[in-house]
């Protein structure tokens, strides 16, 4: 793999492809339920949010991707680092302890929100198997299961391109398995225009639109990107260097997400013009079914293989970041198919009880919402700081940028937490 340091300057082709990992955590099963609940039951009145919540994925995955290529570190390596205890306090045993506790608290919510990440992706890639070919569930998830440790075995430092070109393979998958209905469909452009206007109809759509949100920024999407620029071995040798890779990280957020976007919103728009009002869309069963129905089977099964892709896709890319999450906080590392076990196991419990595969999703997407401010609040944090950034550090403007996101993004996601604890939702 070409590095910068030794003058030798990559192609900006050669920079692409982080983002398009993390990307894959903008197309899972929790994006398919939400997006395709809010087409069917409002059309295209929820249109909105999913433009402002890519447009704020963008902002997040570029500060993500900005804090691992200047400082070389991840946001969870520099999260343990402050947590940690500094070289004239190494005597103070209780301030000593004050801080592990922390470190481990910050860890523990970072692996409960990696597993929920988990069971909605695994759960979606055995509902997928279940479509196409009858696979009961549980047997569907041990499949996902092991599948995604074969993609997670193309992941290490000599063979990172390898695993970027994989996933970004099964990310055109999902691309076609999910837009391929708007083919049959069309697009109604004034009710698009229509519902870029922002709105809601009373509290469902609140809960919808939070839903969409949460299932749109999540945590380990933040936490991975910064580790996966860190990890590809290229390092700016100047401040030339260093501005040519931001460059090409741009552009490689910017086309990642488009792509993740589009994909989002297709699902919305799929649903508004063939879906609205069709009862049982609420389950992504139903969906498949009301999708096979309206479109065809050719379409159903398209639909089934990109739920699919996106179940294998991104369970690997969940496991990928915790196992990143645990290595940088703890500095510890287990084996990977123990750590593949472990993450499978409450998915593989919920399946096998019988757990309706909707309602997992819905309960995995509160739990995320609970770990976006802890991945969001540092990274803004540390990317406006001088002492981390050096010259490269975040505006004032940028910051003011963020940290309106950042409020958007927590408040909608408190209100998702709330509506579903009261019962609203």
């Amino acid at each position: 793999m070409p590095n910068s340091q030794d003058g030798h300057q990559p192609r900006l082709i050669t920079l692409l492809g982080p983002a398009f990992v993390a990307a894959i955590a903008y197309v899972d099963p929790g994006n398919v339920a939400a997006n395709l609940s809010a087409g069917a039951e409002y059309g295209y009145l929820l249109l909105w949010v999913l433009v402002l919540a890519n447009l704020m994925a963008m902002l997040v995955q570029y500060l993500s991707a900005k804090l691992g290529l200047v400082t070389g570190r991840s946001l969870t390596s520099l999260v343990a680092e402050s947590l940690g205890m500094p070289a004239r306090q190494r005597r103070d045993v209780r301030g000593q302890r004050q801080r592990r506790g922390a470190r481990l608290l910050y860890w523990g919510q970072a692996e409960i929100v990696t597993a929920a990440t988990d069971v909605a992706e695994v759960i979606g890639g055995a509902t997928a198997l279940y479509l196409l070919f009858g696979t009961p569930p549980l047997i569907g998830g041990v499949i996902v299961g092991v599948f995604s440790l074969a993609l997670l075995a193309l992941q290490n430092p000599q063979s990172q391109r390898r695993f970027e070109f994989v996933i970004m393979g099964f990310l055109a998958i999902i691309t076609l398995g999910f837009l391929a209905g708007l083919f049959f469909t069309g697009l109604t452009v004034s009710e698009m225009a229509s519902g870029i206007v922002p709105r809601f109809q009373g509290t469902p759509t609140v809960v919808l639109a939070a839903s969409m949100l949460g299932a749109t920024v999540m945590p380990h999407a933040i936490y991975l990107h910064s580790g996966l620029v860190r990890d590809r071995g290229y390092q700016p040798h100047n401040d030339a260097s260093m501005a040519r890779h931001l460059t090409a990280t741009r552009w490689d957020v910017a086309a990642a997400l488009v792509v993740a976007g589009s994909v989002n919103i297709g699902m919305l728009c799929l649903a508004a013009e063939a879906l609205k009002g069709v009862d049982g869309t609420d389950s992504i069963e139903g969906a498949h079914r009301a999708v096979t129905d309206a479109l065809g089977p050719m379409v159903g099964a398209l639909f089934g293989i990109g739920l699919l892709a996106s179940g294998l896709a991104s369970t690997s890319v969940g496991c990928y970041a915790g196992d990143m999450v645990m290595k940088d906080l703890l500095k510890v590392r287990i084996p990977i198919l123990w750590r593949r076990f472990l993450t499978l196991l409450p998915a593989l419990l919920l399946l096998g009880m019988g757990a309706e595969p909707t309602w997992a999703l819905i309960v995995s997407q509160v739990v995320l919402s609970l770990g976006i401010p802890f991945a969001l609040i540092p990274l803004v944090i540390f990317t406006a700081r001088g002492a981390v950034m050096g010259r490269w550090a975040n505006t004032r403007a940028l910051t003011a940028i963020a940290g309106v996101c950042c409020v958007i993004i927590i408040a909608l996601n408190i209100a998702l937490v709330y509506l579903t604890a009261t019962g609203v939702a």
